[in-house]
């Protein structure tokens, strides 16, 4: 699936799921974070860009769906005896997001904008489709091919969004770029147990 419909140029080390399941609390706890900062990033968009009634409509909806994902987390944390904990910094959105174009036309930010959240949701797909395949608990197991699911449909969202306001062609060559630029960050990431990307 990561090459087929995501369009990820590299797979995750085979060593991270590994290291997930012996730190289900660092990951879950991280997973909670992801999906609240999806939902406050589809809030920033419909901030910035009001005019835009689509990506309004469609952020809205996003919004709602990563806030419950968000509510989820913390019933499987609840459900382990685990708490919140502290957030912590995300690399690599951090390094993605610096790929996010400054001072260019609107419409071309907001295409790297989209491109950029397309790709997260592409990158935790396919970290939730190896948790789904390797975890040994069942719960969590039928829970993050739900959210697999869900987060491949996001990813598809994203991109159909950016060609909504940018032609076809040059969505397509920025995707193309963003996509080598992900695999690089991937390349020098080294895995972590307490990281969901």
């Amino acid at each position: 699936m990561a090459k087929t419909i995501l369009r990820l140029e590299l797979p995750t080390d085979p060593r991270w799921v590994n290291i997930a399941e012996m730190n289900i609390e660092e990951i879950l706890v991280d997973h909670a974070y992801c999906e609240q900062k999806a939902a406050t990033s589809g809030i920033s968009l419909i901030v910035k860009y009001p005019d835009k009634t689509k990506l309004v409509e469609e952020m809205t909806a996003l919004v709602a769906e990563e806030w419950s994902h968000f509510e989820r987390v913390l019933e499987e944390l609840k459900k382990r005896g685990y708490e919140l904990g502290r957030n912590r910094p995300d690399e690599y959105v951090v390094q993605l997001s610096k790929h996010i174009r400054k001072g260019d036309k609107r419409e071309r930010q907001l295409m790297d904008h989209l491109l950029v959240n397309a790709l997260i949701e592409a990158r935790s797909c396919e970290r939730f489709k190896l948790l789904w395949k390797n975890l040994t608990d069942p719960d969590l197991q039928k829970f993050y091919y739900e959210l697999m699911v869900s987060e491949a449909g996001h990813y598809v969202s994203f991109v159909k969004l950016a060609k909504e306001y940018m032609p076809k062609e040059v969505v397509d060559a920025r995707l193309k770029e963003l996509l080598e630029i992900e695999a690089n960050i991937i390349a020098n990431l080294e895995p972590r147990p307490d990281r969901m990307h």
